[in-house]
């Protein structure tokens, strides 16, 4: 009972320690990687793949970072279902159920764990993130920030398809992440559950139905089956010259982006896999950022159950589609219910796992050692300018 009390005590001067150390994590990583990227501009005019390509890089070490905290918390992924390695390198639209703020760091620990993920990966979230401390860096790194709410639904599926095009196809980017739910589930769920009664749809308690407008928007602009290389790229066209081409979008050179998605040499331009993630927290009660951060919940094994389609699989007509999606969200409903009750993915298909993530701390390490020394090179370049700067003013006089 002593020792027992004891550890609880414990975690407290670990919790302010964590805190501390996390606070320091942003202060000396997300202003470095903003500083290299804007000492490496001049890169980006005369050659953009190679100025995007360390850009991946910083961004991957930065999820990495965030990775960590969690995996230091004892906060563990156990991964089953579907082998994903074929998707690892391709084009590839990532679909979750969304409970809270801890999904997308824990998205960020499982993908950290696997080569060339991180790098290419664009997350659409909601427009908030812009104003956190983390938004300079999804701006940088050109994710894709929506809109909710009704009133702007139209004007965020345009802008969508005006990204993808200008900003994920031109990258080269691989993944993208979309939580197709519009939200967290405690805030939808009463939502969901009204417009499912009224519409004669499953009343669903674990998942929310799923909103169909980003999918759809996205399979518009790739529009066709991924092994259709050096075909006519009419669906991508349309949306080039068409009606979400604006006077923002202007200094995007049409003939040549049409010409490069349609050659051979770019095959991989359409997406090849769709990966439905079903994240499933013990007991039902998710984790949040502020449990990642000071660790105060005890240790925990979080699942992500994941299925696999082909690209090709996915119906294109706008009501199959439809009835596609929600069949994906039915069956998380069945997955999570089972788990609640048997605490496990018990009579389930699965190709691999369960197998629990594994990070690299001395990868970590060698991270954050980057990103101090970094910032130390990055304040004495300032001091080195102010003192020169002094120096001229001085003379001057």
């Amino acid at each position: 009972m002593i020792i027992s009390d004891i550890g609880k005590l414990a975690k407290y001067p670990r919790a302010v320690f964590r805190f501390v150390f996390i606070i320091a994590n942003n202060i000396y990583c997300i202003p470095t990687y903003v500083v290299w990227m804007v000492l490496l501009l001049p890169l980006r005019q005369c050659h953009p793949r190679l100025y995007y390509r360390i850009e991946g890089i910083l961004f991957h070490w930065l999820l990495a970072i965030v990775s960590m905290w969690s995996y230091t918390a004892g906060y563990d992924i156990v991964e089953l279902g579907d082998n994903i390695t074929p998707c690892k390198n391709k084009r590839t639209l990532v679909l979750a159920n969304h409970q809270s703020t801890a999904d997308v760091p824990l998205m960020m620990a499982a993908f950290n764990a696997k080569s060339q993920i991180l790098p290419n990966v664009m997350w659409i979230m909601d427009r908030l993130f812009k104003y956190t401390n983390f938004g300079i860096v999804s701006l940088i790194h050109q994710d894709f920030f929506i809109a909710s709410g009704k009133a702007n639904r139209e004007k965020s599926i345009d802008l969508l398809k005006q990204h993808l095009i200008e900003s994920y196809i031109p990258r080269d980017r691989k993944w993208m992440v979309l939580f197709p739910e519009g939200g967290f589930l405690r805030k939808r769920r009463e939502i969901s559950q009204r417009y499912a009664r009224h519409n004669n749809l499953p009343i669903l308690k674990n998942v929310t139905l799923p909103r169909v407008g980003a999918l759809r928007a996205i399979m518009d602009v790739f529009d066709g089956d991924s092994n259709r290389c050096g075909n006519n790229n009419s669906g991508i066209k349309a949306y080039v010259n068409g009606d979400i081409t604006n006077s923002n979008s202007k200094e995007t050179n049409q003939d040549t982006l049409c010409s490069n998605l349609s050659s051979e040499s770019n095959c991989n331009k359409y997406l090849e896999y769709v990966l439905d993630v079903t994240i499933a927290y013990p007991n039902g009660e998710p984790l949040d950022l502020p449990n990642i951060i000071h660790g105060l919940r005890d240790e925990c094994q979080t699942y992500f159950y994941y299925r696999l389609y082909q690209y090709s699989e996915i119906p294109k007509e706008n009501e199959s589609l439809t009835k596609w999606l929600y069949d994906r969200f039915v069956e998380k409903e069945t997955l999570l219910e089972n788990f609640y009750r048997t605490k496990s993915f018990t009579g389930v298909a699965s190709m691999c796992g369960p197998t629990v993530v594994h990070q690299d701390m001395i990868r970590f390490v060698i991270i954050n050692l980057f990103f101090i020394t970094s910032t130390y090179f990055h304040l004495q370049m300032f001091y080195t300018f102010i003192d020169y700067y002094q120096f001229y003013a001085h003379s001057a006089v």
